[in-house]
């Protein structure tokens, strides 16, 4: 019979990039502070009909001393996620990624969209593919990151690529805890990655679901729960987790920067586009039922909240319908805007850096709640000491699918 070590799921390596920072110290230091990693773009200007002009940068991606042969199958989206990973496998001190006990799972909303464009344009401007590299495919291929990740580093066990828009990451940590439970694999390497692109933009332009009034002043938007709100804005970055066997960290002497308590997600099976507060307060409770807790053991919420005007009422309704107004709650996303299909992992990151530091970051831009919204703890203006144990961190996705993780200090 497995002991209860076995089933239960270490936290032993972190890497991440972000806009506002590439490490736990730079973003907790982010956090405390008025940071903002959202810049005016320029270039975006000569889109037509392209009305926001705001997105999160990262700025360059350091590869030097890298392989050029392992990353020329990478677009940037890869590439990001490859010094993320870089970093969480230094972390954890995991010397073989070869062992076939050691598998990937590894999302990001599709694969690079300026390696798609550069395919496209020239394909369709001439109807040929004459010249077209070989490996383009390879760059924006919806895997990209989870096959060019295992190739990198000589995977032999399962690899698992999520491809679910805004759960892409917290879908990919809570498929390596299930397969890490279930026996399949004694450490998982997770998370997620997107890069900045005007197209990703564009499709929430056209929904009228962007940021637009704040093109002028980026470090006011967006503005997660604000009655003066006005919608979304796109950023880049990517964040790994390790995951491992909680007895086998432990017998290794791995440092354990906190313990997977539990996974849910679930589907609203209503609508593509349109959230509901019941399918999102479920995919909460079905984390709560994993975790075995009630939902007055969590003491802090990191929201998904996007700064959209539907989607923050109906997640306040569904974090109000199972926790009241008792959990103190905040949404990262007024710092570094959505990060898409990396934001379930970088979310993650930031929790382990909030819970290592003592504190709970406020969202940044929530000057009025608006007043729609239902009553919640809101963490507002300045950072909140506190050194909760227990907090959970939720992401919702188009297509109805929810995503809730909770994270547990052993100290």
């Amino acid at each position: 019979m497995a002991s209860a070590d076995e089933r239960r799921v270490a936290i032993t390596g972190v890497g991440l990039l972000t806009p506002i920072g590439a490490t736990l110290d730079a973003v907790s230091e982010s956090l405390r502070g008025d940071a903002s990693g959202v810049r005016t773009q320029a270039s975006w200007s000569s889109i037509g009909h392209l009305a926001t002009r705001l997105g999160g940068e990262v700025g360059e991606v350091p590869l030097t001393g890298r392989d050029r042969k392992k990353i020329r199958s990478m677009g940037r989206v890869a590439r990001l996620a490859l010094v993320a990973t870089d970093d969480a496998v230094a972390d954890a001190g995991l010397t073989d990624l070869t062992d076939p006990r050691v598998g990937l799972a590894y999302g990001s909303t599709h694969g690079s969209s300026s390696a798609y464009v550069d395919f496209a344009r020239p394909l369709f401007a001439r109807d040929s593919f004459e010249g077209l590299p070989s490996t383009s495919y390879l760059k924006f291929m919806s895997h990209t990151c989870a096959a060019n990740l295992a190739s990198y580093y000589g995977v032999r066990g399962r690899v698992i690529s999520t491809c679910a828009a805004c759960v892409s990451g917290s879908q990919a940590i809570g498929a390596g805890v299930e397969a890490i439970r279930a026996g399949r694999a004694d450490a998982m390497i997770c998370g997620g990655a997107e890069e900045l692109h005007w197209t990703h933009a564009g499709v929430f332009d056209v929904m009228m679901a962007t940021s637009t009034r704040y093109n002028d002043r980026p470090s006011e938007s967006p503005r997660p729960f604000d009655a003066d709100r006005d919608g979304l804005v796109v950023a880049e970055g990517a964040a790994t987790v390790v995951l491992e066997r909680m007895d086998l960290a432990k017998a290794r002497g791995a440092t354990i920067h906190a313990e997977l308590l539990g996974y849910g997600t679930n589907c609203d099976g209503t609508h593509v586009t349109n959230p509901s507060a019941d399918g999102m307060a479920r995919a909460i409770r079905l984390a709560l039922e994993d975790a075995r807790l009630p939902a007055d053991a969590i003491g802090y919420v990191n929201a998904h909240a996007t700064a959209t005007d539907i989607g923050d009422l109906v997640e306040s309704q569904a974090m109000h319908s199972v926790f009241g107004a008792a959990v103190p709650v905040s949404s990262s996303k007024g710092f570094l805007g959505h990060t898409l299909g990396a934001c379930g992992a970088i979310e993650v990151a930031l929790c382990l850096a909030m819970m290592r530091d003592g504190f709970l970051a406020p969202t940044k831009n929530l000057a009025r709640v608006d007043p729609r919204c239902a009553p919640l703890d809101h963490v507002i203006g300045a950072a909140r000491e506190a050194r909760p144990r227990i907090v959970m961190t939720n992401n919702f996705a188009f297509g109805g699918i929810n995503t809730s993780l909770i994270l547990g200090s052993l100290g």
